[in-house]
């Protein structure tokens, strides 16, 4: 499971700077007239359906600027993307300030006959709410990033209440940005009508604010800037991390003598980015990214409720560590008895372990059968068809009964956790169904080129990582008898070495 969540941030982290890279393209290009795209369509057209139509060589060059910035040092590029934040927050704020002032509620009241062929029915909700769910799942990628501060945790002081709170902090401001932007670009100007390049300066000068615009433009780049350095910076990290364990290639983990920066997986990752960048265009690759990030982010919930209900395992000098050894006398109870707990137990156990662990992987395969009835029986689950709605049912039941199961089991404390996910199981089991669903949202081709990518993860996993990962090495061999089980760990210690320190921010 790690390594494939490790696998598909990777895959986060490639598509998200390359979109971004495309879309700084995209946007710089509109502010004049388009001057780029109309060059390079005539020079060096592309006639692949499912690629772009031309390459963007500017998108290129910057992600591999970037790439060449964070591998001179944390320290310098952290300057920039700090100021640059700072920067693109003060815009956000302008802008919502500022746009509030010529905002119009008829634009949220459009009616049928006002709206273009084909642009929805007007209204709140012009496309319904499955429009609003599609979009959900395409533009997913606009919240990811934020993983990145769990990457910190060697660098800051009480990483235990720190990270927790960053994170929620951060998706606060997050949202409070995405929500104000949108309520007033879709106020100043008809949804159907936005520019899909430069949409809040393209509103402003419809509105007559052409200095606005200029402004705006400004806070845009710098806000696609620092995209851009959340996207890129803890790429090289996460394979810097999986080649030091050798779950992929080892010479990634190689580091800079003198930048102190993993440089070999610096420039690889600049490279793969920019190459994406250049041939594909933003909804592809938003989609791609979405795919990969919602499946990342469900086997985090998996593992949240995994570590939830798993036996405490006593350390060295833990005395008072509960024994995950049932007595006899439980060895011997029934299943009836384990799966609803009819004895009460308070701390898991390696039985109760096991139980979670196994409806865990029901309600996983019963999330994915009921998200694809919703999704791909829609029309047939709205007129009450029995062929939609009674294996709807029918799922429904089986995955109410295994959620009552797993509530059923003993969890362990979480008296001495500075903070502890609440509502375990229902919080971490609904991310992991609206996850899935918005995954089954997005288009067929999507999931095809998010298939490569897992056979190409399981290829290398299986056919290296298997076999020279770090928890291999380190796992003790079976001694002889009078041998030193403390001497032949010490001996896989000193022969694997430790991490090489990276430049701290």
């Amino acid at each position: 499971m790690a390594f494939v969540i490790g696998w598909n941030l990777i895959l986060e982290y490639i598509i998200g700077t390359a979109s971004v890279a495309r879309g700084y393209s995209g946007y710089l290009d509109s502010l004049f007239n388009h001057t780029i795209e109309t060059h390079m369509r005539q020079w060096m057209p592309i006639s692949v359906s499912w690629l772009s139509s031309y390459p963007d060589l500017f998108a290129l060059a910057i992600t591999l600027f970037l790439a060449l910035l964070l591998a001179v040092g944390v320290k310098e590029s952290t300057r920039f993307n700090n100021f640059f934040t700072a920067l693109n927050l003060l815009v956000v704020i302008y802008v919502v300030i500022a746009g509030s002032f010529k905002a119009d509620i008829a634009n949220w009241k459009l009616k049928p006959e006002d709206i273009p062929s084909g642009h929805g029915k007007g209204g709140f909700f012009p496309y319904g709410i499955g429009g609003v769910l599609n979009g959900a799942a395409s533009c997913f990628y606009g919240f990811v990033g934020f993983d990145v501060i769990a990457t910190m945790g060697e660098e800051v002081r009480n990483p235990r209440r720190a990270i927790p709170v960053s994170i929620v902090v951060s998706l606060g401001i997050v949202f409070l940005a995405y929500f104000g932007v949108s309520i007033i670009e879709t106020l100043l100007w008809p949804y159907y009508a936005q520019n899909v390049s430069a949409p809040l300066p393209f509103v402003f000068q419809q509105v007559g604010w052409s200095v606005a615009k200029w402004i705006i433009s400004i806070g845009a780049l710098t806000g696609l800037s620092t995209s851009l350095m959340g996207g890129m910076f803890p790429l090289p990290r996460v394979l810097y991390a999986m080649g030091s364990d050798g779950l992929i290639f080892r010479f990634l983990a190689i580091v800079h003598p003198r930048h102190k920066t993993p440089l070999i997986a610096t420039a690889l990752s600049g490279v793969f980015a920019g190459v994406m960048a250049m041939m594909f265009n933003v909804e592809e690759l938003a989609n791609m990214m979405s795919i990969g990030t919602l499946l990342a982010y469900s086997l985090v919930a998996v593992s949240v409720l995994m570590l939830r209900y798993d036996v405490t395992r006593p350390t060295d000098g833990d005395a008072d560590a509960p024994d995950s050894k049932p007595p006899d006398d439980q060895k011997q109870r029934s299943f009836m008895t384990m799966l609803f707990n009819l004895d009460k137990l308070s701390s898991p156990t390696d039985a109760t372990s096991l139980i979670v662990k196994i409806l865990t992987m029901c309600l996983g395969g019963l999330f994915m059968a009921l998200t694809a009835v919703l999704v791909f029986a829609e029309a047939e689950m709205l007129a009450l068809k029995a062929s939609a709605v009674a294996p709807l049912a029918l799922m429904s039941l089986l995955s109410i009964f295994c959620i009552a199961c797993i509530m059923r089991q003993p969890a362990a404390s979480t008296e001495n956790l500075a903070f502890a996910v609440p509502l375990v199981p229902l919080i971490p089991l609904f991310n992991m169904f609206v996850n899935l669903y918005l995954m089954m949202r997005l288009p067929p081709a999507t999931w095809a080129r998010f298939g490569i990518w897992m056979v190409v993860g399981m290829v290398i996993y299986f056919g290296y990582g298997i076999w020279n990962s770090s928890l291999r090495k380190a796992s003790p061999p079976i001694l002889d008898e009078g041998a030193s089980s403390n001497e032949s760990l010490s001996s896989n210690h000193s022969e694997d070495g430790e991490r090489q320190p990276l430049m701290s921010c």
